[in-house]
């Protein structure tokens, strides 16, 4: 099957444009069809006041169909948080948090999305008990596959095997392309220099990362507690030695504050999507920066679009700017030249 890769924008990039009232909801969807994409990516519980109610209304509705029309934009991806730590004194049961993820495949549906994404620690139970109403209401559940989790990992392998148990069609993976960094970001290497950090300690980690692509980061492996599944994948990786030697140059917080922000960020081989080609929801394509010339300075972009046209991927890629985390410290930041860039660097790639 030949591919057919469509551009979507997640609303996330323009976080600070929406923060600083320079766009409203209307805004945000007026810049996504100017920087080129067919598709919108919602949060709604960042963007739409009073949320959930106004979905429910009539009203809202029918002037979010209006404003998808009047910029030629389909909805592609809603953005969904399972907040099952909203009281102080308990985690959600298991019958609540099904019914809050049935409820945002309700709003979902409404506002005529057919995936939503749902975060790396979603628990199994809460998706495969969500994935009857997900069905009923057409509406496909994408678990994010975020730095540093990955693909053809045994983390993996417990959702894939809810996949083979219940045949369903209505959960998959959302890669985020954050998987697929060759390097560190170069803002957030600038970010940690403005704050202190030698060069000699930059490099030290830089190379430290570029071996790591070289020979293969090692996966991290399923657990339940996913903090202690990150700091054994980050050691599995040789946070412990390269603190060492850092710490035997003299480094400082901003030096030690690098290295962890290095690990943020990881490679997958791009294979890994076409072998998983058939479970794969949506993807969200993250950048950091990219230049004036139209290059990620991170993120694989031709290679992973490469991989998916082999596969025949059929969906969209979502741009979903990061970069301004990194800028904000010292610097305006520019969400809408970012993403206006990001887009033209994928048609590139898609139609190249």
């Amino acid at each position: 099957m030949s591919a057919d890769i469509k551009r979507s924008v997640s609303l996330y990039s323009y976080q600070d444009e929406y923060y600083d009232g320079k766009l409203d909801l209307e805004g945000c969807l007026r810049e996504t069809s100017k920087a080129g994409a067919a598709g919108v990516e919602l949060l709604a519980e960042e963007m739409i006041k009073q949320f959930p109610n106004p979905i429910l209304t009539e009203e809202f509705r029918q002037k979010w169909n209006g404003w998808l029309e009047k910029y030629s934009l389909t909805p592609t991806c809603y953005d969904a948080f399972l907040e099952n730590r909203i009281y102080d004194n308990r985690t959600l049961s298991l019958g609540e948090q099904v019914e809050m993820m049935c409820r945002d495949l309700k709003l979902a549906s409404l506002l005529g999305f057919t995936s939503l994404r749902t975060l790396v620690s979603t628990p199994l139970d809460v998706i495969e008990g969500s994935l009857a109403y997900a069905e009923k209401v057409g509406v496909r559940i994408g678990l994010e596959v975020h730095a540093p989790f990955s693909l053809n990992s045994t983390w993996a392998e417990g959702y894939m095997d809810l996949i083979r148990r219940s045949g369903s069609k209505y959960f998959g993976f959302i890669p985020d392309m954050g998987i697929f960094c060759k390097k560190v970001p170069d803002v957030v290497a600038d970010k940690w220099r403005r704050q202190g950090a030698r060069e000699d300690c930059i490099k030290l980690v830089n190379d430290a990362y570029e071996e790591r692509v070289s020979k293969g980061f090692v996966k991290i492996e399923y657990d339940l507690d996913l903090g202690r599944a990150n700091m054994n994948y980050r050691n599995a990786n040789g946070l412990s030695d390269l603190t060492q030697k850092l710490e035997a140059m003299g480094a400082g917080p901003a030096d030690l504050g690098y290295l962890n922000a290095s690990y943020t960020y990881s490679w997958s081989d791009p294979q890994d999507l076409i072998d998983n080609i058939e479970n794969i929801v949506h993807v969200h394509a993250k950048t950091y920066h990219t230049t004036k010339e139209y290059v990620e300075t991170a993120v694989a972009i031709p290679e992973v679009v490469s991989a998916l046209k082999k596969a025949g991927y059929q969906g969209y890629l979502s741009t979903e700017y990061e970069g301004g985390e990194s800028l904000r410290d010292a610097f305006d930041v520019d969400g809408i030249e970012q993403v206006r860039r990001h887009q033209e660097a994928m048609r590139r790639a898609i139609e190249g």
